[in-house]
């Protein structure tokens, strides 16, 4: 069995085993237990009481987070010529169409984000291939697939994350750094929770947020009360 190192030992001694924090005192010690030499992320992990199986019970979302996430995040807008202008001064990090395209087909997926009109999913549509598996491919539900393409930039920039529950039943998301303040960390964590919450299919039966974890890049995860 490999010894643990300085800064594990550290961590290990500041988590209680078995416990079950609240979710405020899980952001202060997540801050606490961060030892990387970077802005590390800090992740939240929940645990749904659904079947992502059965179409009705798909939890997938949206959320605005009041600090946003802490990283930069590039946005391609795909829209018409008239769009152009407008999504460049929202701040947009690439803004056109065909050459754009031709780039995702050749298999350039170097953005975080894809924003589009509805009028051009016709010719999205054939790069499903390549941005499905990235999580790429723009989204009515997720907001991504809009008229107002200046509005989802601005939006995109400020906070807003898309999310959706895996096959396992596991939210996980990334919801700031661990430069947040605790606070901050606290407030981004509840405003996704809630969001969950706001979103609980009408046939999920049983306790829905089964377990909460919380976490940043290299850290162990914090078990926080899922009764909070």
């Amino acid at each position: 069995m490999s010894k643990l190192t300085k800064n594990q030992k550290l961590v290990s001694e500041k988590i209680e085993a078995g416990k079950l924090y609240t979710l405020k005192e899980a952001a202060a010690l997540v801050k606490d237990v961060t030892t990387t030499k970077f802005d590390a992320s800090v992740d939240l992990d929940v645990r749904l009481g659904v079947d992502p199986k059965k179409a009705n019970q798909m939890v997938r979302g949206v959320v605005s987070l009041p600090h946003g996430t802490g990283k930069q995040v590039r946005v391609l807008v795909l829209c018409t010529s008239d769009a152009e202008a407008a999504a460049k001064e929202a701040g947009a990090d690439y803004v056109g169409l065909d050459e754009y395209i031709e780039k995702i087909k050749g298999g350039w997926t170097d953005v975080d984000v894809i924003i589009t009109m509805p009028a051009i999913m016709g010719k999205i549509g054939a790069l499903g291939r390549v941005l499905g598996p990235r999580g790429l491919m723009p989204n009515p539900k997720s907001g991504t697939v809009t008229n107002d393409v200046a509005k989802a930039v601005k939006e995109v920039k400020q906070g807003k994350i898309d999310f959706k529950v895996d096959k396992a039943g596991i939210i996980h998301s990334s919801i700031g750094k661990a430069s947040f303040s605790a606070d901050q960390i606290f407030e981004n964590a509840q405003e996704f929770i809630n969001m969950l919450i706001k979103l609980k299919p009408s046939s999920s039966k049983g306790a829905y947020i089964q377990s909460v974890s919380l976490s940043s890049t290299m850290s162990p995860g914090i078990k926080v009360d899922p009764n909070f």
